[in-house]
């Protein structure tokens, strides 16, 4: 009897050694594509000095984010806006392509975009809207296919930069990203940084199979003029 019992205490050690380990894996391997796409990525991210040292860039693409009821851009979206638009205005890229969710009438990440930068004189030639940019795949997918991007800066937030820079690249762009963090955004870090190591997972997925973006379309040329983009979805 007492044989048996430890026969069966063995087992049930076993079985939990076993569920652990499996444990243990399943954290390890997201933890080691979080850690390998920044060690990707982390090479091509620039300061906007070192940016405006490129030769013959397409565009900065801004990738969008909140907008409020009123148009007027989330924090984290006006600093994206204002390193876009700095990057425009020192000549380190001729166009801006503004990418952002306009999948609704009542949502329009990419029309508030372009309002605050016509209010900084950019010129509306210069200034692209992608209106189904509902993801940041689907963006630097969009960016290539759509808009015949293929050497560009990307601008956002650094915690997101490294996920942006490394699809664009697994995609074939020639890419570079400038992060636009000029503030603390305490109240949203815990959540965009929980989201965000998730995400990497799910771009490292996606970057093997290269499934196509939700819309597609006509090709609207970076190197035309901005207003080609502006009756809506360019799909």
């Amino acid at each position: 009897m007492a044989k048996r019992i430890r026969t069966r205490k063995q087992k049930l050690l076993r079985v939990f050694a076993v569920l652990a380990l499996l444990g243990m894996l399943a954290a390890a391997i997201p933890f080691g594509i979080n850690l390998y796409m920044i060690a990707y990525a982390k090479p091509y991210i620039l300061t906007p000095a070192e940016a405006a040292e490129l030769d013959t860039l397409d565009c900065a693409l801004v990738l969008g984010a909140k907008v409020h009821a009123n148009g007027n851009p989330s924090h984290m979206l006006e600093d994206r806006l204002i390193f876009g638009i700095d990057l425009y205005q020192n000549g380190a890229v001729p166009k801006l392509l503004l990418s952002g969710d306009h999948g609704t009438k009542g949502y329009n990440e990419v029309g508030g975009m372009k309002a605050y930068a016509e209010k900084k004189d950019i010129p509306e030639d210069d200034l692209f809207m992608d209106h189904a940019g509902f993801s940041t795949y689907d963006s630097l997918y969009r960016a290539r296919d759509v808009f015949a991007v293929k050497r560009l800066v990307v601008v956002t937030q650094e915690y997101h930069l490294y996920r942006a820079v490394y699809i664009a690249r697994k995609l074939g762009l020639d890419a570079y990203g400038v992060a636009s963090d000029p503030r603390e955004y305490a109240n949203e870090w815990f959540y965009n940084m929980t989201r965000e190591s998730l995400a990497r997972c799910k771009a490292f997925a996606m970057c093997i199979y290269k499934p196509a973006p939700i819309y597609l379309g006509e090709v609207i040329p970076i190197q035309g003029s901005g207003k080609a983009t502006n009756d809506g979805l360019s799909a």
